[in-house]
């Protein structure tokens, strides 16, 4: 078998690199001037007022609700059809993660079921975009307004992406901070690396503290300040620090998201227009508001009416050259989710039913008319009936 498709890949231009061997060649590989220069590009495209450049995604959300200063032992609400990050961040924390279940179309966290879940001990939602569709924010944060909640948008999948009223994902319009993750199967990529977005002074502030071991040199925030060598440990912080080296990655791969966005939809497009009448697949549901730039392109297939299990389709695939993943394994079936919190199957049936069908083809922008091609007769032969 020749080359194999994966579902998600980077792209790398000669810009990209010749970015990176510049930082090589500099005084500074980490703790420069290039973690500002990306952050205020995130700031630029996103229109939020402060960014917090971070190691990665994890670190990302790990950050934003730590920074939010909520006591142990209350409650945030997630999606449990995400990476586990996005209820580790929870965890991490002390809170205790609970879930409520997607929307079936969008396979987004459903604003009802969110409802449903808070308690006097709820205290954060995190939301997830799902595959790059933004979820309901509107609705979820007229519900926090009223509950008086803290939001923090879990959009490892969705830079590039914009709301139903046309703003980009990442402007904090709808959430007290945003968390972006740069995994090089994502959208842009620094190989590791994650941001937080905010309009909040004081929540960036703390933020950039917890991002390096909780130290400041700030001379207005130390409490004595016998010298030039003089530093604070103000708090239990992390070293989260993003690389210069990252960060030059993330400054030239950010020139080109409109592009990637723009072939990721074409790729999308042409999947939809191909699959839409096969018996036995459903393609992603067609968006009704905003406009995704997608990180997934996830089938679902009814694997019991077709007469193969997922594993021997995965197998037939990979076997024409594509290569499949699937996003992803609900949460809260996780052993440790179970034996923790004492989630069980059955918790979530939308989620559980959503996962034995789920399947994710390839989709990133770096590849070919002929690379789509390949995918699409090989899906319509493996998933003929």
């Amino acid at each position: 078998m020749g080359n194999v498709l994966s579902y998600g890949h980077q792209w790398i231009s000669d810009e990209d690199i010749e970015a990176v061997v510049r930082v090589l060649k500099s005084d500074s590989l980490t703790q420069g001037p290039l973690v500002e220069r990306f952050e205020e590009s995130l700031r630029s495209h996103c229109g939020a007022k402060y960014c917090v450049a971070v190691a990665n995604g994890t670190a990302a959300l790990h950050l934003a609700i730590a920074a939010l200063e909520v006591k142990e032992g209350l409650q945030g609400i997630t999606s449990p059809i995400t990476f586990v990050a996005s209820a580790n961040c929870l965890a991490y924390c002390g809170l205790v993660p609970v879930f409520a279940d997607i929307d079936p179309q969008t396979l987004n966290i459903d604003p009802a079921e969110i409802g449903r879940r808070i308690t006097s001990r709820t205290k954060v939602l995190v939301p997830v975009h799902f595959a790059g569709r933004p979820a309901a924010m509107a609705e979820i944060s007229a519900l926090a307004r009223k509950r008086k909640l803290f939001v923090v948008e879990d959009a490892a999948h969705a830079i590039g992406s914009t709301y139903a009223d046309g703003g980009p994902v990442g402007n904090c319009a709808h959430s007290d901070m945003t968390a972006f993750s740069f995994h090089p199967v994502k959208t842009i990529t620094t190989a590791e690396g994650g941001a937080v977005m905010t309009n909040d002074e004081t929540l960036c502030k703390r933020l950039r503290l917890l991002r390096n071991h909780g130290i400041t040199r700030d001379a207005e925030a130390l409490s004595r300040n016998p010298g030039p060598w003089y530093y604070e440990m103000q708090a239990l912080g992390y070293n989260y620090r993003l690389t210069d080296l990252q960060a030059a990655l993330g400054v030239s791969q950010m020139t080109r998201l409109e592009a990637f966005k723009k072939r990721r939809r074409e790729i999308v497009g042409r999947y939809n227009s191909a699959f839409g009448a096969m018996e036995y697949l459903q393609p992603p549901i067609a968006e009704k508001e905003g406009a995704a730039c997608f990180h997934l392109y996830v089938v679902e297939i009814d694997f019991a009416l077709l007469g193969k299990p997922r594993v021997r389709v995965m197998q037939e695939l990979r076997d024409r050259g594509v290569g499949t993943q699937v996003h992803y394994i609900p949460v809260h079936t996780q052993p440790f989710y179970r034996r923790r919190f004492g989630y069980k199957d059955g918790d979530f049936p939308h989620a559980e039913a959503y996962y034995e069908r789920a399947l994710s083809l390839p989709l990133f922008p770096a590849m070919t008319d002929d690379d789509v091609e390949r995918v699409i007769q090989a899906v319509q032969s493996v998933v003929a009936g």
